[in-house]
């Protein structure tokens, strides 16, 4: 527990451990495939409350959240499968010279790869709001916030970005705990500005489950007076 609000190296241990093992669980729920968006909402939203209330889910609500949203996330498994083959298959086909355009093709094809990686990640953190499910209104709401804040986009493109570079060079036994320290960064870096407005205008940070309402809207650049 914190002192004073001073943490030391056992809490960090502890955040640590808990995102290692939230990435294992995440991996393994994604395991068929068909299941992936359910387990990538279900983590975000978990990641959402520990971000707000300071503890996790209850293994309850998490599995309550998880079985909601398995059939609704199937189309969205298989969108995000069919997108990620053809972007690859496209990436490699111009790295290979068997397609056309030389290296000018193959960088605006790795840049845009890379922005819609991004943009994927702000609406994983985007479902996570909304309980882990809603992908349909979460992708709307997540492609408003990357048009009216695209330094924020980028950003998100980075983490992801760099998430991709160390999931190639770490050992694979250590991919599913770079899942979980991924998720806690795409929030990390969502909610880095409305904190600091927060701070500006004399008030402290939500601790409660709406305070997500005004992140969405404060990202999107509509940010609201309660």
């Amino acid at each position: 527990m914190d002192t004073g609000g001073r943490r030391d190296w056992r809490d960090v241990a502890r955040d640590a451990a808990d995102l290692a093992l939230l990435g294992i669980l995440l991996t393994l729920a994604a395991v068929p495939l068909l299941t992936a968006a359910a387990a990538a909402g279900t983590a975000s939203a978990a990641v959402h409350d520990w971000t707000r209330t300071g503890s996790w889910p209850s293994a309850r609500t998490t599995l309550r959240r998880f079985g909601r949203a398995v059939l609704p996330g199937v189309p969205v498994s298989l969108l995000a499968l069919a997108g990620a083959a053809l972007l690859a298959a496209d990436l490699a086909a111009l790295a290979t010279g068997r397609v056309p355009g030389g290296p000018v093709a193959l960088l605006v094809t790795a840049l845009i790869a890379a922005g819609l990686a991004g943009y994927a990640g702000l609406v994983v953190v985007e479902v996570g709001g909304n309980g882990g499910g809603r992908w349909w209104a979460s992708a709307r709401s997540a492609a408003r916030a990357c048009l009216d804040a695209p330094t924020r986009w980028a950003a998100l493109t980075g983490v992801v970005a760099l998430a991709g570079l160390l999931t190639v060079l770490v050992t694979p036994v250590a991919v599913p705990i770079l899942a979980g320290y991924t998720v806690a960064a795409l929030h990390a870096v969502t909610v880095r500005r409305p904190v600091s407005v927060a701070v500006v205008g004399g008030r402290q940070r939500p601790a409660d489950p709406n305070a997500r309402r005004r992140v969405s809207v404060a990202v999107a650049g509509r940010r609201e007076l309660p």
